[in-house]
């Protein structure tokens, strides 16, 4: 890690020990900048908390819906992640109060870091909590509060994690969404964590939305397994899985079981990730750090290969 520089912007990350909020703790105390993390009094996460402060992370416990402390906290800081997960989408509008009482965040970033919720239509109980964010979006450019709206798509670790099933060496069987030929974008979490820090504190971003979109991790589901099998070693039987039954499945669920399974179908199956244009405000993160590297598919594929990968998770969806 490196030194702590009070001279920089003072992040805030709400959802920090989440998932991929994380990853955003750790790139931000690795790029020196002074990190708070809020996290609810009653954390089952304790030791996952306790290691963040020893890399130095200013632990601030709190609940969203305590006003007064949130206010008094946004005025510590410059720069606001929000990292909170499904359930507290909405509770967002909580922290955009607290943001706009304060009157002194240079930057906010909502809880997005998934598809890029603005182009895109999908099945119904996706499109539920796509229309979530959207309305935390839209609250946020009404109070004209300086804003980068983050889309990393994919997080590679999790997703290799579950449709691969790398650390079974028993497993025989891939299951292939569709045909497997939706074109889908890829990323390392570790690279989510550290571009996102970047883009939140670079003037160029602000206003604007950040897409992740490497050309370096843009596949199909046939490519990552060609790719598995190659770097493994080992051949599996394909078991597709039709648009029909995916469809059907997320139409049986109940919520917000049938969120995943949406997801699934939008990502695997429609391709949503990439069939979209980029928007005049839109940028792509790569290209604004041609000193910086995404991790490709193949690198992180080798991760996995060393069993360095991240370990499964129960959610990551964003």
């Amino acid at each position: 890690m490196e030194k702590i520089d009070t001279r920089k912007n003072k992040i805030l990350i709400l959802g920090g020990s989440g998932y991929i909020g994380t990853y955003m703790v750790k790139a931000s105390l690795k790029l020196g900048y002074p990190t708070y993390v809020f996290s609810r009094p009653n954390s089952s996460k304790t030791d996952l908390l306790n290691h963040l402060q020893s890399l130095g992370a200013i632990i601030v416990k709190g609940m969203l819906d305590e006003h007064e402390k949130l206010v008094s906290l946004m005025k510590k800081v410059d720069v606001v992640i929000s990292a909170v997960a499904y359930p507290q989408v909405l509770d967002q509008f909580k922290i955009l109060e607290a943001i706009k009482i304060a009157g002194n965040i240079k930057r906010f970033l909502p809880s997005d870091f998934g598809v890029e919720e603005d182009k895109i239509r999908v099945l119904p109980p996706f499109e539920v909590f796509l229309d979530k964010k959207r309305r935390i979006r839209r609250a946020i450019e009404e109070a004209q509060i300086p804003y980068t709206f983050v889309s990393a798509n994919c997080f590679g670790g999790y997703f290799i994690n579950y449709l691969l099933h790398p650390s079974d060496p028993n497993k025989e069987e891939i299951t292939v969404y569709g045909d497997g030929q939706a074109i889908f974008v890829m990323n390392y979490e570790d690279d989510i964590g550290l571009y996102t820090i970047k883009v939140a504190n670079d003037p160029r971003t602000c206003n604007r939305t950040v897409i992740f979109r490497p050309s370096t991790n843009v596949l199909t589901q046939l490519e990552l397994i060609s790719l598995w099998e190659k770097k493994s070693g080992r051949n599996f039987k394909k078991i597709h899985t039709s648009e029909e039954e995916i469809v059907a499945l997320s139409e049986r669920l109940p919520a917000p079981d049938n969120i995943p399974v949406a997801i699934l179908h939008s990502v695997f199956i429609k391709g949503v990730t990439t069939g979209y244009d980029f928007a005049e405000k839109d940028v792509e993160a790569s290209s604004l750090y041609p000193d910086m590297k995404f991790t490709t598919v193949d690198e992180l594929l080798h991760i996995f290969l060393k069993n360095d990968g991240p370990k499964p998770a129960s959610s990551a969806f964003q």
